[in-house]
């Protein structure tokens, strides 16, 4: 074979693996979804994009929390809130529908230990709604506290700003080594209406099955 000859097949033989490369499919791992009501050391979901950043346990809304195992708690919905698919981390959830089309969502979730704190959680709900965070010192009367069927409540009532605001209801209540958040969020006026129906919800909450008693000597 004369030297053009082979100069010239050696020129095909290039452009045609250019071609099978350029032809070639990269594929890639796409992460599965995670539910949107992920813990914040979170109780339930970390904190909006933009959002300012809480006063403490900055880094509680990245860090994965266990979900609650062991005893648990039931509680009686309002007839009017209808109840929607649970999820992983989801225990319960509602519908809690308004005037005109306006819906607000109740989620009921629960984590191991105190997942980063009332400081913490207060603050995460509060950068949901876009609002300040607040200091540690301020945070005691934000809280309205009580007690019903022998589990502590701490409660918090916090409305956004803007065009639309938003609203969030939320209560922390431990139990059993774990921390139980119940949170109503929607349009401001349709959550500051259900006010009443969601306190009266909360002293239906109870535990499953009796504490046990503390061990004597």
């Amino acid at each position: 074979m004369s030297a053009r000859c082979s100069l010239v097949a050696f020129a095909l033989l290039t452009l045609s693996l250019g071609a099978c490369r350029r032809a070639e499919v990269t594929s890639y791992r796409v992460p599965k979804e995670k539910d949107p009501e992920f813990p914040a050391a979170s109780g339930d979901a970390s904190a909006s994009a933009g959002a300012a950043a809480p006063a403490s346990g900055a880094g509680m809304a990245a860090t994965p929390v266990a979900t609650a195992e062991g005893p648990g708690l039931a509680w009686s919905a309002p007839d009017g809130w209808p109840a929607k698919p649970t999820s992983a981390m989801r225990k319960g959830s509602y519908t809690v529908p308004g005037e005109g089309g306006a819906t607000a969502d109740l989620s009921i979730t629960a984590f191991g230990g105190e997942t980063g704190g009332e400081v913490a959680n207060v603050n995460r709900w509060r950068g949901q709604l876009s609002l300040p965070p607040l200091a540690d010192s301020d945070v005691a009367g934000a809280v309205t506290r009580f007690s019903a069927n022998d589990l502590a409540f701490a409660v918090v009532d916090f409305a956004g700003t803007g065009a639309n605001p938003q609203r969030i209801l939320a209560a922390m209540v431990p139990h059993a080594g774990a921390t139980w958040f119940f949170k109503l969020m929607g349009p401001d006026a349709l959550v500051a209406k259900e006010k009443p129906a969601f306190l009266e919800f909360l002293h239906t909450v109870k535990p499953t099955s009796p504490q046990p008693e503390p061990a004597t000597r």
